[in-house]
């Protein structure tokens, strides 16, 4: 009796062991799916099966929030209309598997409830930092809220991130996105109607932006995607291999406020006239890295025609081979280096916003412009339509 209890027993322990050990196979396989989010069996679907609308179906501020795709028979994006967000884009890497290249959350909470507002968001009414949160356009002072230090950025406190966009999609290839921004709001003077197109046309995502005022105004509108070319959760991005098209940067002061100085690249880390990894020189002993606790700077393209406009940066990811091609009729770039990710926001493949796995790159006019007279204006007046383009072009490594 005392026997066949043991072999019993024996047997329950075995077959509970099988068990946990299939769980914790069945997991760390799950896991690694979702942080890499590249799967030869479902193509150019891949992965994006870990977004449903009724994940980013909800109202706010009695507005409906959804899910949106675009797409093309080669790449495919989501959007939500809460903040004009890219939420993922799927592009296939060097083995031909579909990568997720933008991180962003996998429901509206991890939008609303972030440490970090500016997940792929459309940015406005002015894109990066307004020293002070005041500037004086015709003889009037506006003073705006600030939230960064002692200075504004990406509009104030609630942003075109933070507002619930119309969207309409008249074909599968396109979204347009429209908001209007009333006078005063976050302290910026006009009626301001805004309308932003993504659209996808073979590898390409194209961001078209529209405005038009009823009052002199500063804008610069612009999109926060965070990218690692490897896909989400795939890691640091320092080995990420990045050209830029441009032969000066604004320097900043240590409130990351421009100078007003355009200073050479040469003999610098903001050295990128020729290919190198993101972290070759981002730890070197340099004030302007100590500032931004890394990169975090505005680079003024130098004009490289292509595409009909400027050539702004050659990105590749180091392990999927995916290169990045960035074009903008914008005279500047934010590059952003992931310098203040923390670690705790989780995205839709689980992984979590750890210290430089992201990137971004703003196409944009130069930060704090309106303070700086000598930098290429941004104010839009009644009966002029502001209007501008970038591309984000993929391809992989030959």
């Amino acid at each position: 009796m005392k026997t066949t209890t043991r072999i019993v027993i024996i047997a329950l322990i075995a077959g509970l062991t099988a068990c946990k050990q299939k769980s914790s196979k069945e997991k760390t396989e799950t896991v690694q799916k979702t942080e890499n989010i590249n799967s030869e069996e479902v193509g150019i679907d891949a992965g994006t099966t870990l977004l449903t609308e009724k994940a980013f179906d909800t109202i706010i501020d009695g507005k409906q929030v959804g899910l949106y795709w675009v797409e093309s028979s080669d790449i495919k994006a989501a959007f939500t209309n809460y903040g004009g967000r890219l939420i993922g884009l799927w592009v296939p890497n060097k083995n031909g598997n579909m990568t997720d290249v933008v991180w962003g959350p996998g429901n509206i909470e991890g939008y609303t409830r972030t440490t970090e507002p500016y997940f792929g968001a459309t940015i406005g009414r002015v894109g990066n930092r307004i020293a002070k949160g005041k500037f004086t356009l015709n003889g009037e002072t506006y003073s705006l809220p600030i939230n960064n230090g002692e200075n504004t950025l990406h509009g104030g406190k609630k942003g075109f991130q933070d507002v619930v966009w119309e969207a309409e999609q008249p074909d599968k290839q396109t979204l347009v996105l429209h908001y209007r921004s009333p006078d005063m709001e976050e302290g910026f003077p006009g009626n301001l109607d805004v309308k932003v197109t993504y659209s996808i046309a073979g590898k390409t995502l194209k961001m078209e932006y529209e405005a038009t005022t009823d009052k002199a105004t500063p804008v610069n509108l612009t999109n926060h995607a965070f990218f690692n070319l490897n896909g989400e959760g795939s890691g640091s991005i320092l080995n990420h291999k990045v050209q830029f098209y441009a032969d000066q940067f604004t320097p900043v002061d240590e409130g990351l406020i421009p100078t007003g100085e355009l200073r050479d690249v040469k003999d610098t880390p903001f050295d990128f006239t020729e290919p190198h990894t993101i972290g070759e020189r981002i730890d070197a002993d340099n004030e302007q890295l100590k500032f931004g606790q890394g990169y975090d700077h505005n680079f003024v393209l130098n004009q490289t025609p292509a595409e009909g406009m400027n050539h702004a940066a050659t990105v590749t990811g180091d392990q999927s081979g995916i290169v990045m091609n960035v074009y903008t009729q914008e005279p500047g770039m934010q590059f952003y280096s992931g310098n203040f990710m923390q670690g705790k926001n989780t995205f839709k493949s689980g992984a979590k916003d750890e210290f430089r796995t992201a990137f971004a790159l703003e196409t944009q006019h130069f930060p704090d412009t309106p303070n700086q007279p000598d930098f290429p204006s941004i104010t839009l007046n009644p009966g002029e339509t502001y209007h501008t383009v970038s591309l984000y072009n993929f391809s992989v490594t030959p």
